[in-house]
Order: C-alpha cells, then structure tokens, then sequence
C-alpha cells in the first residue's frame, strides 16, 4: 500500500486578539529542544508561520493521530512563546508579513518584491509515494482534472486582510501570482517532465527546483507525488480525508496508466478556470466537473470524484472514512463556511480567530 505523508503551515496568532504574530524563530528553538520533534518542525517563509510534516503512513488512523498530535505540540511550543496556533490558509485580521532571515528568502524579496511581502497564505501538501518518476509523470498527467475538487473540499480562507473577499479560497488566488505556480500541460514521460524543469530553472526566473509550484509535482526531496492545491485545513479530520483521496487518485490514475489508458487532454486555459470556480465557490454552489468542464452543482461533482476514486479507496481500506467525511464536508460546510458561520454569530473577526485556535487542536 502506498504511504502518505501531510505538510502543514500553521498561522502563529496573538491568544488575545488574534493577530498574527512573528514568532516562528522563538517558537522552533522550543522545539529543537525537544528531540522528538525535530524533523518535524521547519521555518517557513514568513515568521507568522510554522509548518509540520508527518511521517509517512500507509494507515490513516494512524495519519490522523499523527496530525492531532503535531498540532498539539505545535501550540504547546507557540504557548511557550505567549502565541496560539491556528489552521487558517490567510489570517482574517490584517496584517503586516515579516520575511525570515534567511539568504534563500533574501533573494525571493528582492526577486518578487511585492509578492513576497504579501505571501502570509498558508497550504496542506499531501505526499504520496510512487515506484518511478515514470509512474509519478503518469499520475501527474493523470490527476490534473480532479485536483480543483480537492481544492474546494479544503476550501479555508475566505478572509483577507479584515475583509470578506468573495472567496472560498483566496489563499489559491494569491499563490498563483509565482510565476512558477498552477496547473501544467501534459507532460508524457519523466524525461519530459524534468526537461521542463531545467528548462524553468536555465531561466534564472527561479532559484531551484522547490521552487517548481505546480499544482502536483514530482517531489524534489522523496520519491513521491506532492499535491499541492489545497488550503490547510481547519478540521484534522478533513486532512485526512484530502489525503486519502490524494493516495486513490495516484492508485486510479497510475493502474490507468498500466491498462495503457490516455490521459485526458484538458487544456491548461479550461484547468485554471475550474481552479477559480473552486477558489470562488468551494462547496456553496458550482465546480466544473473534471469530465466534462461544465458547471455542476458541488455535489454532483464531489460524488464523481467518489465514484471515480471507489475502488482504490475500497482496494485501500478507506472507503467509509472518506465517505463519512465527505457527507459531513457537504453538510456542515468546509473551513471557509465554519469562519463565515462564526462572523455571522459573534460580529467579530477576532472570535473568528480565537474559536478555529481551539478548533484547529481538537481531534
């Protein structure tokens, strides 16, 4: 069974106004002092941010628990510095990004100006392990159509800078402004694949190859395919979920790829709409569905990727899991409806905070 492994970006958060807070540094050299955690916990490119990678896992129970407890250790080390954790893909309440102090990040500043300086979104990568870069560009060929569905199942940021901005997702918006980031064309083969890579690197545009931002990508560090267009998630539960979807989607498309079935050709242009739909919308009206590129109902269209992805979740154990979690997705709402709900009831974006702070440690 293929393993899986989660990376989370956390916003560090005033307890008591809920404003983000520039702590990264402080709170790492916490945790370097424990030494269970330290491969665990790594700086990220602004200071308000605290990132987490799981082991991997091929048992989602096991992924699950492993999840709740990074996001526990987490906000203990946070507490140690006066700050909280919270799993929100953009901070609600205003905020002045602080870049780290680091030559790598130097270097993006001077190269991307503005966008640097305006980059506090925060993601949830899910790694899934393949056999062969081969295998890993067959999948990569494959998956495209659907990922705008994972997107909008982990749809966590509709606040911007104290405001509502219309979105579900406006983290996704404003990473799509690297110039690197987004869907990608049909590659082919792994020689094709990296032959694009090093061609985007001769540029000079940008600096290495973890800069190569595409929606799903061959990781550059371990021998898995990264999916990389999802909001962190407010719930651990629905991290989960995405990550079990991310493994049925590699196991679909790479046995797809054995039986010698194409990939779908579906134009980047059509692949970047039906990104924005997914960002606009998450589950509270339409997505365009990855067969036909035409509106559905979010529904109609999250129930396709079920039935799309059935029988590697039922081959994987993880059926009724995702199934439940999916249901409760659809019923109650995603990240981005919870915090629109708590606006509704408490008037105040501060609440918004302080409430997803205790619910991003809750199991």
């Amino acid at each position: 069974m293929r393993t899986v492994g989660v990376e989370e970006e956390l916003l560090l958060v005033d307890p008591a106004t809920g404003e983000p807070r520039a702590l990264s540094a402080p709170v790492l050299a916490r945790a370097s002092l424990d030494d269970a955690e330290q491969d665990v916990f790594e700086k990220e490119l602004h200071e308000q941010m605290l990132e987490f990678a799981t082991h991997p896992q091929a048992d989602m129970e096991r992924l699950h628990a492993e999840i709740v407890r990074c996001r526990e250790e987490a906000g203990r080390h946070a507490g140690g510095t006066g700050c909280a954790v919270a799993a929100l893909a953009t901070s609600p309440l205003p905020v002045t990004p602080s870049i780290g102090v680091n030559r790598r990040y130097e270097w993006m500043a001077e190269q991307y100006g503005v966008v640097v300086h305006e980059q506090l979104v925060l993601g949830c990568h899910v790694h899934v392990s393949v056999e062969s870069d081969e295998e890993g560009v067959a999948v990569i060929d494959r998956v495209r159509p659907w990922l705008s569905v994972l997107a909008a199942l982990s749809a966590n940021s509709p606040f911007w800078q104290g405001r509502d901005s219309s979105y579900s997702s406006y983290r996704s918006r404003v990473w799509q402004r690297w110039p690197s980031a987004g869907p990608t064309e049909l590659f082919g083969s792994a020689e094709r694949y990296h032959r694009r890579v090093a061609d985007m690197l001769a540029t000079g545009t940008i600096l290495d190859d973890g800069m190569v931002y595409f929606d799903v990508r061959l990781s550059p560090r371990y021998p898995t395919v990264e999916f990389r267009v999802a909001d962190v998630c407010l719930d651990a539960s629905t991290a989960v979920v995405l990550a079990a979807l991310a493994r049925a989607l590699v196991d679909t498309a790479a046995r797809e790829w054995r039986e010698g079935a194409e990939p779908a050709d579906v134009s980047v242009s059509l692949l970047r709409l039906a990104a924005w739909r997914a960002a606009r919308s998450g589950l509270t009206s339409e997505l365009l569905h990855p067969a036909t590129m035409r509106r559905m109902p979010a529904e109609r269209v999250v129930r396709a990727l079920l039935e799309h992805t059935r029988e590697a979740l039922a081959s994987s154990g993880d059926l009724d899991r995702v199934r439940e979690g999916v249901d409760v997705l659809l019923r109650h709402g995603n990240g981005a409806c919870v915090q629109r709900e708590l606006l509704a009831r408490t008037g105040s974006l501060r609440e918004v905070v302080a409430a997803c702070a205790r619910r991003t440690q809750a199991v």
